[in-house]
């Protein structure tokens, strides 16, 4: 099923199947081989426990199919804040986009500032929920090619592209049969 321009929720997983988290309104702006791409403001999120929150800025994010990340461009006051979930390649079922959450994160700031995040997080995940040698080695990877496409700005890391992809959203919105 192509989710191109639909409404969607996003579903985030542990490695065991449980349910992490989800978001509940997402608008698919576009759907190719390589990648979902998901626009939002404030969205509500719901976590395994049960709480509820919503998302505070604009987003567009940036699922991969074939590789270990997604990528959440945060459209703030003093410009766009990257948040990088290594994750496994995102699926469409259901009609909703999946993916198994991983931990590890990466966080490019407007300044250009790089930040790994979750290490502890990640090991103790890695042994509670036994990932082999295999799996931690894809992961570890990806977090190293993350880090040079932030160090470059390149895919999805790019400014112009994400406020371009948000112009196309917040013009859908203004046409009364995207409303949610």
């Amino acid at each position: 099923m192509c989710l191109k321009d639909r409404w969607v929720q996003i579903h985030s997983f542990k490695h065991n199947g449980h349910l992490h988290r989800y978001w509940e309104k997402n608008y698919v702006l576009d759907e190719n081989d390589k990648f979902f791409i998901v626009a939002s403001n404030r969205t509500r999120v719901v976590e395994a426990d049960g709480r509820r929150w919503f998302t505070h800025e604009p987003a567009i994010t940036i699922f991969s199919k074939n590789d270990w990340y997604n990528v959440i461009a945060m459209l703030k006051e003093d410009g766009v804040c990257y948040y990088c979930n290594i994750a496994s390649p995102s699926i469409e079922d259901d009609g909703k986009i999946k993916y198994i959450d991983y931990d590890l994160d990466l966080k490019l700031y407007p300044d250009g500032n790089i930040k790994v995040l979750d290490e502890k997080e990640y090991e103790k995940h890695k042994s509670k929920y036994k990932y082999d040698q295999r799996l931690d080695l894809v992961l570890r990877k990806e977090v190293e090619k993350i880090y040079h496409l932030m160090e470059t700005r390149s895919y999805p890391f790019d400014d112009k592209e994400i406020y371009r992809l948000y112009e196309v959203f917040e013009e859908l919105l203004k046409k009364k049969q995207y409303h949610r």
